[in-house]
């Protein structure tokens, strides 16, 4: 039961980072990238982040990439 509890609090720890990673990007003006689909009708509005998902999905490869060859 400890190494599930310690494994609990890294992914939050890790959650945490990743969020605060996500709002300091959105506040350089990144969270808009070519590719992403935004449908505007009447007071209806989809947000399909699509270039964001494939960038996102490429550093993610590397990174996970990079960590299981150690």
């Amino acid at each position: 039961m400890d190494t599930i509890g310690k494994l609990l609090i890294a992914i939050g720890i890790a959650a945490a980072a990743f969020g605060l990673l996500l709002v300091a990007v959105s506040q350089l003006g990144v969270g808009r990238l070519p590719g992403d689909v935004v449908v505007r009708r009447g007071k209806v509005v989809f947000y399909s982040p699509l270039g964001l998902s494939l960038v996102l999905s490429v550093l993610l490869t590397i990174v996970l990439n990079l960590l299981a060859r150690k």
